[in-house]
């Protein structure tokens, strides 16, 4: 009859402490909608890091429920809220990052989030968060958790390292219900963007990410025919294109932080 109890019991608190992170990531969707602008129809997005570092209670609050959630807390959600809660996390603690190193930005000691890192480590190697049960990096949330658990190479539209060259930054949060749509719809609009992606005449000319990622697209040239229409921009003949004939090439990628000063 204890056993009975017991298992009740805790079956009662896993499913209440399910409940308890809030799904709808409603708290990141105001700051994001607070500090992001959105521009260029709806492509590009940049960032008001000014504001968001001297406003910064409700980031700061939404960050502590993130690393509030326990491993066994997580393992009971569904594949979706999972993935989108990794991604925000990894976008929410890249905004932190910046605005705690605001100061070098406003001086002048820093122009990218590459300026970050230490002497033999990058930004992302640096352990500054905390996320499921353990001090964290953001190396390890894209590499080491998302990369390796989900097979999903939309995720390279959604997670934004606060570069002018990464796509846009949505001004809402990922979440688990709309996932599906969020990122599909992160992946046209990255490769609508004609200063990232595109054709030309002779070339399919591509975000250096697709370069850096190429493994987890599977075949990058039929991962891209599926998108042909946005990466053309001619509804008319991108049916008929032939993928094969172009050449592939990638662009330089600009570092610059995406702050609204250098939109």
């Amino acid at each position: 009859m204890r056993v009975i109890f017991f298992v009740l019991a805790m079956s009662w608190q896993m499913a209440a402490s399910a409940q308890s992170f809030e799904q709808s990531h409603t708290a990141f969707t105001d700051v994001l909608n607070d500090h992001v602008e959105v521009y260029d129809d709806g492509l590009k997005s940049a960032v008001s890091y000014r504001d968001l570092a001297k406003n910064r209670r409700s980031l700061d609050k939404y960050l502590a429920s993130l690393s509030a959630v326990e491993p066994g807390q997580y393992e009971s959600w569904t594949h979706e809220q999972q993935l989108a809660f990794l991604i925000n996390a990894y976008n929410a603690f890249t905004l932190q990052l910046i605005i705690d190193n605001i100061d070098k930005f406003e001086s002048g000691d820093a122009d990218s989030i590459r300026d970050l890192g230490g002497l033999f480590s990058s930004p992302w190697e640096k352990s500054f968060f905390t996320l499921l049960g353990e001090k964290r990096t953001l190396d390890w949330v894209e590499h080491e958790k998302i990369r390796v658990d989900f097979d999903e190479p939309r995720i390279h539209a959604a997670l934004v390292c606060a570069a002018a060259s990464c796509p846009k930054l949505r001004a809402e949060a990922f979440t688990g219900e709309s996932l599906e749509t969020q990122l599909e719809d992160q992946m046209i609009t990255f490769l609508s963007d004609r200063d990232k992606n595109g054709i030309d005449d002779k070339d399919i000319y591509l975000s250096k990410i697709f370069d850096w990622y190429r493994e987890d697209f599977d075949g990058l040239r039929d991962y891209l025919r599926t998108y042909s229409r946005p990466l053309s921009g001619d509804s008319g003949s991108s049916d008929n294109m032939n993928f094969q004939s172009l050449d592939i090439r990638f662009v330089d990628y600009n570092w610059k932080l995406n702050n609204l000063e250098n939109r």
